[in-house]
């Protein structure tokens, strides 16, 4: 029987990452990450280091945690609930796997403590290298084939913070197994999902919290029946899609046939919910949401950039509906 209920340990996991990131002013972090000071988020990520967040995805025998998907999906839920800047599910999720094969590759004790940060593009999923200036390696991975890369032309997002760069192909450095990839890239767009699950609920959270004091033609506008559907349909809509991100950590970690399956309903479901999420908060708050200066509008960019991250909706319907008429996945034969 599956178990999608969170173990105690990854409760207090989640619990001491909330403690850290709660009291370490993110958003300002997040602000100068986006005017390219990287300083204070670099800072950042080796307190999160130091709870263990970079090792997730190490090899025990290198100094990691050896992290089950389910572990991972507690960890990248609990840093959706705050705009961490910097290529977290690159340098956290993809880097051991890909870089495990490569000789004279980063050593994983060095990924394992945070000590350098990787970025990857892997087009068509996703094409553009995230913080490509600053990170310690940059890697593109075409099919099967991952190779050294250097920045191109930096590109615009919707979310500041998120820097976005072209990249220049160089050298061959392994040829990866299909299986490999795919898994690879199934825990990207897992984590994806469970990144938008976690700042879904803080745009809800705080949309609650401001309809409880905000006032309009002498009420509070949290009486109106209107904001209580408008937010009830938020709540239903986080509630479905957290067992399936949940649900598909499992399946992958299982080694189940239907992982890829199950992580793209979950990728689907998870950027639906998030995005409705945002768009009630933005409505709810008003002009403010869309201001710079007011803290919300971090987590609505950045939720309308993780929509399409590490595969668009329509890529990852794409991949439901050739499971569901195939029995597999869309793109198995590109890799």
């Amino acid at each position: 029987m599956m178990r999608f209920a969170p173990t105690d340990e990854q409760r207090d996991f989640a619990r001491a990452l909330d403690d850290l990131l709660g009291v370490a002013a993110v958003p300002h972090i997040a602000r100068l990450w986006a005017e390219g000071h990287h300083a204070a988020g670099l800072h950042l990520w080796r307190r999160l280091a130091g709870l263990g967040v970079t090792a997730l995805a190490v090899p025990e025998e290198h100094g990691g945690l050896d992290a089950a998907p389910a572990d991972l999906v507690v960890a990248f839920e609990a840093l959706g609930r705050y705009p961490v800047p910097g290529p977290a599910i690159e340098s956290v999720v993809l880097a051991p796997t890909l870089l495990a094969a490569v000789p004279d590759g980063p050593a994983p004790e060095d990924l394992a403590e945070g000590k350098i940060l990787v970025t990857v593009a892997a087009p068509p999923m996703t094409p553009y290298a995230l913080d490509a200036d600053m990170t310690d390696a940059v890697l593109l991975l075409e099919g099967t084939t991952l190779r050294a890369a250097t920045p191109g032309r930096r590109l615009e997002s919707v979310d500041r913070s998120r820097r976005l760069f072209e990249t220049v192909p160089g050298p061959t450095l392994v040829r990866l197994e299909p299986d490999t990839v795919a898994t690879a890239l199934a825990t990207a767009a897992l984590t994806c999902a469970a990144q938008l699950l976690g700042a879904g609920e803080h745009a809800l959270a705080v949309t609650v919290e401001y309809v409880k004091s905000r006032r309009q033609f002498g009420r509070v506008i949290g009486e109106y029946q209107a904001i209580k559907h408008l937010l009830a349909d938020v709540r239903v809509a986080l509630d479905f899609a957290r067992p399936l991100v949940h649900g598909a950590a499992v399946s992958l970690g299982a080694g189940s046939t239907d992982a890829r399956r199950d992580v793209a309903a979950a990728k689907v479901s998870a950027s639906e919910a998030a995005y409705r999420a945002s768009r009630a908060a933005l409505q709810a708050h008003g002009a403010i949401g869309y201001t710079e200066e007011y803290d919300l509008s971090l987590w609505i960019t950045k939720i309308r950039a993780l929509v399409s991250a590490w595969g668009t909706p329509a890529h990852h319907r794409a991949e439901l509906l050739a499971a569901l008429t195939t029995g597999r996945p869309t793109h198995a034969s590109d890799l």
